[in-house]
């Protein structure tokens, strides 16, 4: 289920980016001079609009699905020893209480003269 809301999420991203760059930042929609660029398919207006509710019905599906997609994942884990950050923080680690004592080294001793 996860891999399939995944999936959805990244063609819907995809969708997204290319509705937004299709748009002109003068709100003219499509890029295509004054509307009589493509025919009569939409005017000029009608494509802005158009491209704008597209933008956010897009934007609102990729929040939802974002916002599904992180509830599902909430408690799995991403990989072997990993940890939520607002966890407690690890046990501080100590050395073993069975240490073996060194004896001083004896002082070398000197030949006499």
């Amino acid at each position: 289920m996860t891999t399939l809301l995944l999936a959805l999420n990244l063609l819907v991203a995809l969708a997204l980016i290319g509705v937004i760059l299709i748009q002109r930042s003068e709100g003219g929609g499509l890029g295509i001079g004054s509307g009589q660029g493509m025919g009569s398919f939409m005017s000029g207006r009608g494509t802005a609009t158009l491209l704008t509710r597209a933008t956010s019905v897009l934007a609102g599906i990729f929040m939802l699905l974002c916002l599904v997609l992180a509830v599902m994942n909430r408690g799995a884990s991403s990989g072997v020893g990993s940890r939520d950050i607002l966890a407690q923080p690890p046990a501080a680690q100590t050395t073993p209480a069975t240490t073996t004592p060194v004896a001083p080294a004896a002082p070398a001793s000197t030949p006499a003269h």
